[in-house]
């Protein structure tokens, strides 16, 4: 299917927001899952959750299966969990404190690094060695506490990604944060969608009258790295939602986001469900500071009142967008710098799969 116009990158000053063909289209989110989503460092899982030897969690990834597993050593290894005999899954949930990786499906047997160590009943089997048999690995990065994986080789580096993040929110230390809920969100939008709606400011006097009185609009800026953009405001009038300081909103290519607020953090991961809706996982974690515990619960209610009206206004946007009568405009250049520079990334990702 030839790229839909316009596609090529634009200055932002002239620029035009994404075809309404790649919100509309399924076929582009066969070309997604392995031109964006497979070619990129995806959040898969908290530390928390791997925190001894054998410890296991389970994750699709560009709609693929993998598994991550802490090593006796320390370390995190990551394969497809996808046995080698006949695909069967190693896990089917998260687990603890695993000696080995037993296939669900005819019990053949790993180890923690992956190698075969016993396959049942296949003595009769010539020329089979289970010393030349291995799962396949993914790459596997921890950082501040969360645990990424990318499927492809062809990804850009870790610390390039997220280089500067960690500096920039001092004196915030995400890795000292604990989980404490995931709320999981069905909404009737393709991906891009809640993405580009989480990437602008421009609709917070119109969309979010509350979240409007404690970000300071005029204040509210964004800046553009290589692979991710920061929204930043000072906060204000939250009457002990957030606390004093500031507020950070980290999008990293091409679907996390990183909710910083003074003691707290919440992560956001997008997924395709269907080139139609998306499903939108959102993680909380707070430090122990008892003033933060305090404000947990009004800012629950506050989270609840904003994702409510995200949804609304993106399941809209869906709509116009499947309707026909609409292309694509023309974008803010004060507002919607940061759609503009995901969509690039996006248009490269197209072109670089078209050849």
């Amino acid at each position: 299917m030839p790229l839909p116009e316009p596609c090529r990158a634009e200055p932002l000053e002239h620029a035009h927001a994404l075809h309404a063909a790649f919100y509309r289209d399924p076929h582009w989110l066969a070309v997604e899952q392995d031109a964006v989503f497979a070619r990129s460092w995806q959040l898969a899982a908290h530390a928390g959750s791997l925190e001894n030897t054998g410890d296991h969690v389970t994750a699709l990834i560009a709609g693929k299966p993998v598994i991550i597993v802490r090593q006796p050593d320390g370390s995190l290894s990551g394969f497809y969990n996808v046995c080698r005999h006949r695909a069967g899954p190693l896990a089917v949930c998260d687990g603890r404190g695993a000696r080995a990786l037993h296939c669900k499906y005819h019990g053949w047997t790993y180890t923690l690094d992956g190698q075969l160590r016993a396959a049942t009943e296949m003595q009769g089997a010539a020329q089979f060695n289970i010393q030349d048999i291995r799962l396949p690995r993914v790459h596997v990065r921890e950082w501040q506490g969360l645990v990424f994986v990318a499927l492809s080789d062809d990804v850009p580096p870790f610390d390039t990604v997220f280089g500067g993040i960690r500096e920039r929110i001092a004196p915030n230390d995400l890795s000292a944060m604990r989980f404490a809920k995931r709320d999981t969100y069905r909404i009737a939008c393709n991906w891009k969608v809640y993405v580009d709606n989480f990437l602008e400011g421009y609709h917070l006097p119109f969309v979010h009258p509350g979240l409007n009185k404690v970000l300071d609009y005029r204040a509210y800026d964004t800046e553009l790295f290589e692979w991710y953009s920061l929204q930043h405001s000072p906060l204000r009038n939250n009457d002990g939602i957030y606390g004093d300081g500031d507020a950070f909103y980290y999008f990293v290519y091409p679907n996390i986001m990183l909710n910083i607020t003074p003691g707290r953090l919440q992560t956001n991961r997008i997924l395709p469900d269907g080139h139609g809706h998306c499903v939108v996982e959102f993680d909380y974690y707070y430090t122990d500071d008892p003033g933060v515990q305090a404000r947990i619960e009004a800012e629950q209610a506050f989270s609840d009142e904003i994702q409510a009206e995200d949804i609304s206004i993106c399941e809209h946007v869906q709509q116009g967008l499947a309707s026909g009568s609409y292309e694509a405009g023309r974008l803010n250049p004060k507002r919607e710098s940061g759609v503009w520079h995901f969509q690039n990334l996006l248009r490269a990702a197209y072109a670089s799969a078209h050849g």
